[in-house]
């Protein structure tokens, strides 16, 4: 398991790692993203901008990078700087196949992405993401499964999945929408041969959305590395949008609202790895604080409060624009 090398890691933020969905591509539902890349989103400056935030994180020792094909050239721009860098050879890849992405480098496309769980698709991908990352791809996951997808119930794919796991392939799942603990439930039942699946799940679980923790905990237990996306809500818990209760948290404790919304998920007793969606290095530094954030009893009180009803939550996150 590739994930051994986070838990013997050494530095602070081992837990955390970079999630490339708001870089990979020039429109993406992040709050803030007009004044965090401004205008110029060109192929180039958006690959210039990864390398740099990649740089960043592993000098400050962040060893897992999460990719998608639906995040534009995440892909494409973590390879070109894998390649230039021999020296990050302990740097754990993982990417997701699932959706395509559809937005021909617009930010005001029709469709941004295009979902589809079938074994054709599964095949086309995992060739496309092996094509750019070959041999450095360490886990590979489904894209937002949700109960009701035909990758929970495709025999055939199981057991392409499970002839990829025993190539060296990590094989993982992860989720969205209000029934993500349905979904991590029918996920922990599948099997090939007996055996299960999936290794390892990441879904989105914050101080807004907290539906998901009793199955992720579950997930846990069962033997799954956790991951967990969207610790910032898509900026609603960042400065300037984050909730006065998280304010007054964040200002008692000397750091931002950020670092405090990503130490509310670290201190779970199941989180493996949490991501940080920063789009720059120094929202990346911000983030990185939230290792060193200690709660109080009182604090985590208050910060439970915010938790939103899992429709409500889906709901509002539907409505974001892509910008």
């Amino acid at each position: 398991m590739p994930f051994a090398r986070l838990a013997t890691a050494t530095t602070p933020t081992c837990h955390i790692g970079l999630g490339l969905a708001a870089i990979g591509r020039p429109g993406y539902i992040n709050l803030g993203r007009d004044h965090d890349l401004g205008e110029d989103r060109s192929v180039e400056a958006l690959r210039g901008r990864t390398h740099e935030l990649l740089d960043a994180a592993y000098a400050q020792g962040v060893r897992y990078f999460d990719a998608a094909r639906s995040y534009g050239r995440s892909e494409e721009f973590l390879a070109d700087w894998l390649n230039g860098h021999p020296e990050a050879d302990d740097v754990v890849v993982g990417s997701k196949w699932g959706y395509t992405y559809a937005a021909g480098w617009s930010t005001d496309a029709e469709r941004h992405e295009v979902k589809d769980h079938s074994l054709a698709a599964y095949e086309r991908q995992r060739a496309e993401s092996h094509a750019l990352l070959g041999d450095r791809l360490d886990l590979y996951q489904i894209h937002s499964v949700t109960p009701e997808s035909p990758a929970l119930t495709d025999k055939e794919l199981h057991v392409r999945l499970a002839e990829a796991a025993e190539r060296g392939l990590t094989v993982g799942f992860s989720t969205s929408g209000p029934a993500q603990a349905d979904a991590i439930r029918a996920a922990l039942a599948v099997t090939v041969d007996g055996e299960p699946l999936f290794r390892t799940v990441q879904s989105t679980y914050n101080a807004l959305e907290t539906s998901a923790g009793p199955a992720l905990a579950e997930a846990h237990e069962a033997g799954l590395t956790v991951i967990v996306k969207e610790g910032m809500a898509n900026g609603r818990l960042a400065a300037p949008n984050a909730p006065e209760a998280l304010r007054a948290v964040a200002e008692a404790a000397g750091v931002g609202p950020d670092a405090v919304a990503l130490a509310v998920v670290l201190r779970q007793p199941w989180a493996g790895v949490v991501l940080s969606g920063a789009a720059t290095a120094t929202q990346l530094a911000s983030n990185l604080h939230a290792a060193a954030v200690d709660l109080t009893d009182d604090q985590v009180s208050r910060l439970t409060a915010l938790a939103e009803e899992p429709g409500v939550y889906w709901e509002r996150r539907g409505q974001l624009p892509w910008h």
